[in-house]
């Protein structure tokens, strides 16, 4: 398909429509179609700058839906299936980085688009540089950063511990990439060393609380603090604020169903759009279109609330809007498309029984009190927040591919590039954010544990999805020798660290940032020399 380029323009939305190579699978736009058959060859430049901005707000998308959809709900569940003092608070509350719930919240973006992009040989390219791509950024731009913001003394433990995974799993990256593909047994080692990761952070936190006493000893140079005072939450219309007592009402009263409904559909509280500064307003009505259908068709429950954030209303919506969402989002609509027996659709079956059990809850349930099931919210909300996420991914996974056969690009630097910055940019705030506020350790810690978790759950899942069992393999044939690059740049990166990091000590300052950012720069340079022929390495 990247030959459409060298063809006249006026045979270019031919060539698209009899070449099998540009059908786009998956996802609810044909975006070579659009840019090549709707759009004239001189409003090019007009299509490339909307799907620019179409691909900004998929970014968007994808951190709102996991921001305050998938981890709340991913936390309800651990709550509900008394995790609380494991592995699930483990990872909420540990200052390491959270090893599963917290690591799967964080990485969902990231995994799902491996996923996607795995489904496709020819997009394969995409999960490889974005993986590896996120790795080498968040290892030198983010760790570097947070250097720069606040000099510290690292972890030790940890900090040993989470390079020499990532290396395990890079190394194991590269032979499957250096082999061409990746077998059955190889995909589930991905997912086994995980399982691994997870069981040493566990054992090595739990023995190290026991030689403690399960005290609050000081954190010591290896250990990473653990933050004591809990930033304040923005008043809302539902506890004390600034200005709780002025909308106090006199009289208690209980709410129609209808307000009630309409408070929860609001994305937006008024009076904390009057306190915030323009920039934040003009990035909340960007969102607002986003979380108003993510309300209507995805329930949060929240074991912090007294009500556990029951809405009678709006989650017997949810009944309805839910199931709907899944179906017609799942493989792109096919199923929920389908009729049954050539006659009545999926999707009808699907409206008319949510209906009737939507009613049946309504009418059996109050608006002040929750349900004894009301947790099974929180797995409807999960299943509804990934089906968000996992389309979402498919249009970006889509776009990306379009935009490289525009520019004739490599999937892999725009993996490396667009998709891994995209994906990655929500960390890079949080974790510089943290450091700002004197927890540069923990912010360390987590550039470390993020991204063990995309590589290893993202190839060993992204491709275990796509097996079957007359071929248990899926080929992985790097698009260009910029792959070896990345590999190669991600690897001397953390030797570089590995080797730096105790020779300094663990003292971590401004120094050692400034050489992470420089080399993040220097790499990027020879990635997009060799991209552009610029400079030639020979592939094995």
């Amino acid at each position: 398909c990247w030959e459409v380029r060298k063809h006249n323009s006026s045979e270019w939305c031919h060539f698209i429509r009899s070449n099998p190579d540009c059908r786009l699978d998956g996802g609810f736009l044909d975006y070579l179609h659009g840019v090549f058959c709707v759009f004239p060859p001189r409003l090019l430049p007009l299509a490339v700058t909307l799907y620019a901005l179409w691909l900004l707000y998929l970014f968007i998308i994808l951190g709102v839906t996991a921001e305050k959809f998938f981890c709340p709900n991913l936390s309800a569940i651990s709550t509900n299936l008394k995790l609380s003092h494991n592995v699930a608070v483990f990872s909420l509350t540990c200052p390491l980085h959270g090893v599963t719930f917290l690591a799967f919240g964080n990485g969902a973006p990231d995994v799902f688009s491996a996923v996607v992009a795995f489904s496709d040989p020819r997009t394969a390219g995409l999960a490889i540089g974005a993986i590896f791509g996120a790795g080498v950024f968040v290892t030198t731009v983010v760790a570097g950063g947070i250097a720069l913001v606040k000099p510290f003394t690292a972890a030790s433990r940890p900090f040993l511990r989470d390079v020499i995974f990532y290396m395990v799993a890079v190394f194991l990256t590269f032979v499957v990439l250096y082999l061409g593909r990746i077998r059955l047994g190889e995909a589930l080692g991905y997912l086994g060393l995980y399982v691994f990761y997870v069981l040493t952070v566990v054992l090595c936190t739990w023995i190290h609380r026991r030689q403690r006493g399960d005290g609050l000893a000081p954190p010591g140079p290896w250990e990473p603090e653990m933050p004591t005072d809990v930033e304040e939450p923005e008043p809302s219309s539902t506890n004390s604020g600034d200005y709780a007592e002025e909308y106090r009402p006199l009289l208690p009263s209980r709410e129609t169903s209808l307000r009630i409904l309409s408070t929860a559909l609001s994305p937006l509280d008024y009076r904390k759009w009057r306190r915030k500064p323009w920039y934040w307003r003009l990035f909340k009505a960007f969102k607002v279109p986003v979380e108003l259908v993510l309300l209507l068709t995805v329930p949060v429950v929240d074991p912090d609330k007294d009500d556990l954030n029951w809405k009678r209303p709006l989650n017997c919506l949810h009944i309805l809007t839910s199931p709907l969402l899944c179906v017609l989002t799942l493989k792109s609509g096919a199923y929920g498309l389908y009729q049954i027996q050539g006659i009545f659709p999926v999707w009808g079956l699907v409206t008319l029984v949510a209906s009737a059990l939507a009613l049946i809850i309504f009418i059996t349930t109050s608006n002040e009190e929750p349900p004894k099931y009301h947790c099974v919210f929180a797995f409807l909300g999960f299943l509804a927040s990934a089906m968000w996420i996992n389309a979402a991914a498919t249009e970006l996974v889509n776009i990306l591919r379009t935009l490289g056969i525009i520019f004739q690009l490599s999937n892999t630097v725009l993996g490396l590039t667009l998709l891994a910055w995209g994906n990655s940019i929500g960390d890079t705030f949080s974790d510089l954010t943290m450091a700002r506020q004197g927890y540069p350790r923990m912010a360390f810690s987590a550039c470390f544990g993020g991204i063990i978790f995309n590589i290893l759950v993202g190839v060993g899942l992204g491709c275990l999805l796509q097996m079957t069992s007359s071929q248990p393999l899926v080929k992985l044939e790097p698009d260009s020798p910029l792959v070896w690059v990345l590999a190669g740049a991600l690897g001397l990166s953390l030797v570089f660290s590995l080797v730096t990091v105790p020779a300094q000590c663990f003292q971590l300052g401004k120094a050692y940032g400034g050489c992470l950012i420089a080399y993040y720069l220097v790499f990027l340079c020879v990635a997009l020399l060799t991209e552009f022929r610029v400079i030639h390495f020979s592939t094995p």
